[in-house]
């Protein structure tokens, strides 16, 4: 039976040539890099020479670079982190209805906190609106965080356009770039963001990795105390072998970039093609402003759960919703934001390639996939469609 992975949204594989790279801090320089002797000095210069390659992957300065455990605690020291420093300024909060859980959640601490927080409606594709952006903005507003692209419907949202009203507004602007780091080109300054959130499991390096970029000059709250690390923006003995194979890992996605989104998306073209054929599939997110290695639907009549165990049983590991709440039995916010119903939004899957698919995995996928939709609805209780005018249409219209 083939195994074919389709879920590179939720982690990929560590690439090999980054796991070397992390062997020595594991081992023989296993040291503090806070310690003055060569043990130390040695973990340190792995360090800044991980920070280089990271900020060499976002145009970035290597001093705005920070590294944290994770992408979701990047996010939380980007919200919580600017709201404490700003708040004497003011208490207003913007964000969108697509954001990822940990964006979401800060939001919610910082309301229980005297904040206030408007979250931004999106259109039938996930897309937010400049304007709507614009007209958000009161002045007490201290921040906006937008998600770049979203890991669930895959849309790319217009983030430069929002980063200069941010900037016309005097407003930090930050931008959860998880989804995006190491998938498809990202330059801070091109972009206008004060701050970007990063994975390293997201482009082929260790889990426990992660880092925010903050903008040259930015007060920003520690999220964690205690020591000097990391300019004294995030304290704790640092993770030397995770953080040596992010730095790693972002020399190879840079110097790969091209490479993989030309295989990706005509890969992810043809699942496209191939899924829209089969009668009552819909296409979520962005036709086109979208990640090259990303294809999501809704299904109808049937449960992104009920494919997900069927299509494992073939071999093939695809994805209902964001990683963090594909086990929660509720329709997703994300796709409930689109106007998709709440039955149809809980027959999401997504499919999310990546630098190890091939056309004959893809040609898998399709041969299997029309056959468990068909034997999943002859089980299937219900017996009509959802909406009006739907028959024909390939792509979710509200």
């Amino acid at each position: 039976m083939s195994k074919c992975y389709f879920d590179h949204v939720a982690t990929n594989p560590l690439n090999p040539e980054v796991l070397s790279a992390m062997m020595p801090y594991f081992k023989e320089d296993f040291g503090n890099p806070l310690s003055v002797y060569d043990l130390g000095m040695r973990a340190r210069d792995a360090i800044e020479k991980a920070r280089s390659e990271v900020a060499s992957l976002i145009n970035a300065k290597p001093s705005a670079v920070v590294f944290t455990a994770s992408g979701a605690e990047a996010n939380n020291f980007a919200l919580r982190g600017i709201a404490l420093a700003k708040q004497n300024q003011g208490k207003h909060v913007i964000v969108s209805k697509v954001e990822h859980h940990s964006i979401l959640n800060s939001a919610r601490f910082l309301e229980k906190n005297g904040f206030v927080v408007t979250y931004l409606p999106v259109d039938k594709h996930g897309l937010v609106d400049p304007d709507t952006v614009k007209n958000s903005i009161t002045k007490e507003t201290v921040l906006i965080s937008i998600t770049h692209a979203s890991s669930e419907i895959g849309t790319i949202e217009p983030i430069k356009e929002i980063a200069k009203i941010a900037k016309q507004n005097n407003i930090v602007f930050h931008a959860d770039g998880v989804a995006t780091v190491g998938n498809i080109p990202v330059d801070v300054n091109d972009l206008g963001v004060d701050l970007l959130s990063m994975a390293a499991h997201q482009f082929y390096g260790p889990k426990g990795a992660g880092a925010l970029y903050v903008r040259e000059g930015l007060r920003i709250v520690p999220l964690i105390y205690g020591g000097i690390q990391e300019g004294g923006r995030r304290a704790g003995t640092e993770n030397v072998p995770a953080i040596a194979g992010m730095g790693k890992a972002a020399e190879i996605a840079k110097s790969e970039l091209d490479k993989r989104m030309d295989n990706c998306k005509k890969l992810r073209d043809r699942i496209i093609e191939g899924a829209l054929k089969i009668p009552n599939v819909y296409l979520t997110g962005h036709p086109e402003k979208r990640l090259p290695h990303h294809a999501s639907f809704v299904v109808e009549f049937i449960e992104g759960e009920a494919m997900l165990l069927m299509l494992s049983m073939k071999g093939i590991y695809a994805a209902s919703g964001s990683a963090c709440s594909s086990k929660a039995l509720k329709s997703s916010p994300v796709l409930l934001s689109l106007g998709v119903p709440t039955a149809l939004a809980q027959g999401s899957i997504v499919f999310s390639l990546g630098a190890g698919n091939a056309r004959e995995d893809v040609d898998y996928l399709l041969g299997e996939f029309p056959q468990i939709i068909n034997r999943l609805r002859e089980m299937s209780p219900f017996a009509k469609g959802w909406g009006e005018g739907t028959e024909g249409e390939k792509c979710y219209t509200g």
